[in-house]
């Protein structure tokens, strides 16, 4: 890509600096400067269209253009543009969202602590953790368990969770009390010969020993993600979840469901946790809970949680964190309004019916040269490409093949993500729909020919 002086594309290089981008790389490739958007497509500002097939980052659910968004903030803003929720403060947006919550809540929920963003949202799941057993006089029961793999976010804490190397290479995290158990991948860390569930109790037993040995008096909550995003879409392996809770209960450990990209519709059900029964003590949330018109994020708490909380804070005189634009009545009435539209609309239902080709799709392509799993669940999915497809070796990471793809996915029209070990993740917005499924994966497929055509000339195979 030529530049050219005083372009947008040379003053983003000059003046912005990127998340999750290569600093260096980025001063010759420069930005995708995009420009405006309509239903599942964006264009760019060279007047390039694509079909969006990340829903921005996991989380346009509704797509671009949407109308009544854009609407539902003006009436806001127009009447009350900000206030907060300080001291004893509300606004009806906010109260409003939060009721709606509750009531549409997976599992008995309480109260709703809102935020920003799912970073924020998990950094304060910390606090709530370590503040609850400070109320219950345990004072040693402060360790948090996630899982390698997982994405949890990027502020300190929840950085610290994320159990990605690239979200703490360079930033001295994690930070204490701060563990990782077991990816819970089968297809890459299942045994010769191990069912599934035997996989799955394999899981459970390594958390069990994990809990023994770091001593269940000092180990407070376990997060996780219904089906783990960022750290490659993986779904959870038959009866994971039954056997890790079992786990929890029996050391008094609380559970969180980190529902970031899997709430709202993604997997075929209102939340993850439905989809794979789980039950939670806390819930974190955002991205869809707008559709991303607006940030804002919220933790639901159980009573059990919540009555901690009001007794530590009636004894300190106050509840000491909260945020500027914590529970913002424009976000607030935006997520509302989105809310309504998922009900009206059926959106769950919608998915349950899309979902149908967009998997069919997707696992169609398992059969490819270059793809070792294709694996996904609702309309959230990935294709994992391997070198070798009987050793499920990955290429190296140097070689950028996930990259490549992802490259000819763009030529072809539509932007994905490469997660680690070259893994190409799907998840459109939720209004996608059967004919646009087929147009995706026509893409992809024309994608990886292209890819696998490349990795022959360049000879990036494993000898045999």
């Amino acid at each position: 890509m030529t530049i050219a002086p005083n372009s947008p594309h040379a003053r983003d290089i000059a003046y912005v600096l990127h998340p999750y981008t290569n600093a260096a790389l980025h001063e010759t490739k420069g930005p995708r400067i995009i420009e405006k958007g309509e239903g599942i497509y964006v264009t760019d500002l060279e007047g390039r269209r694509y079909i969006e097939g990340l829903a921005g980052l996991w989380c346009t659910a509704l797509g671009y253009s949407e109308e009544r968004l854009v609407e539902a903030a003006a009436r806001q803003m127009r009447q009350m543009p900000y206030y907060h929720t300080f001291a004893h403060s509300s606004t009806n947006p906010v109260i409003d969202l939060a009721e709606k919550l509750i009531g549409m809540a997976p599992v008995p929920m309480s109260k709703v602590f809102f935020g920003n963003s799912g970073s924020e949202a998990n950094d304060t799941v910390v606090k709530l953790v370590w503040y609850f057993n400070n109320a219950m006089g345990r004072p040693r029961k402060k360790k948090i368990i996630a899982r390698i793999k997982g994405y949890h976010g990027v502020t300190v804490a929840a950085g610290s969770m994320t159990g990605l190397p690239y979200a703490q290479s360079g930033f001295d995290l994690p930070i204490t009390n701060i563990l990782h158990t077991d990816c819970p991948h089968y297809y890459h860390f299942g045994a010769a010969g191990e069912s599934e569930e035997a996989f799955a109790s394999r899981m459970a037993d390594n958390l069990e020993a994990l809990i023994q040995r770091e001593g269940p008096e000092t180990v407070a909550a376990f997060i996780a993600e219904p089906v783990m995003g960022a750290g490659g879409v993986i779904v959870p392996p038959a009866s994971y979840f039954a056997k890790i809770q079992e786990v929890l209960k029996r050391h008094d450990i609380l559970f969180i469901a980190d529902e970031v990209i899997c709430g709202f519709g993604r997997t075929g059900n209102m939340f993850g946790t439905q989809t794979f029964d789980l039950k939670p003590d806390m819930i974190s949330m955002a991205k869809q809970l707008s559709s991303s018109y607006l940030p804002i994020s919220a933790v639901m708490i159980n009573e059990r949680v919540y009555q901690q909380v009001k007794k530590l804070s009636g004894e300190l005189g106050i509840f000491g964190t909260g945020y500027t634009y914590q529970g913002h009545p424009v976000c607030a009435a935006v997520a509302l309004e989105t809310l309504k539209i998922y009900q009206e609309r059926d959106m769950v239902g919608h998915v349950k019916k899309v979902a149908k080709r967009f998997q069919a799709r997707l696992k169609g392509l398992a059969d490819h040269p270059l793809v070792g799993e294709a694996r996904g669940v609702g309309l959230i999915g990935a294709l994992e490409l391997v070198a070798d497809k009987k050793t499920r070796s990955n290429f190296e990471a140097a070689k950028k093949v996930g990259a490549y793809a992802n490259d000819r996915c763009a030529e072809h029209g539509l932007l994905i993500r490469a997660l680690t070990n070259d893994a190409l993740a799907f998840c459109p917005p939720l209004i996608v729909t059967e004919a646009e499924v087929d147009t995706i994966f026509d893409a992809v497929t024309k994608a990886l020919d292209d890819t696998q055509a490349w990795v022959e000339k360049e000879k990036l195979r494993v000898p045999a």
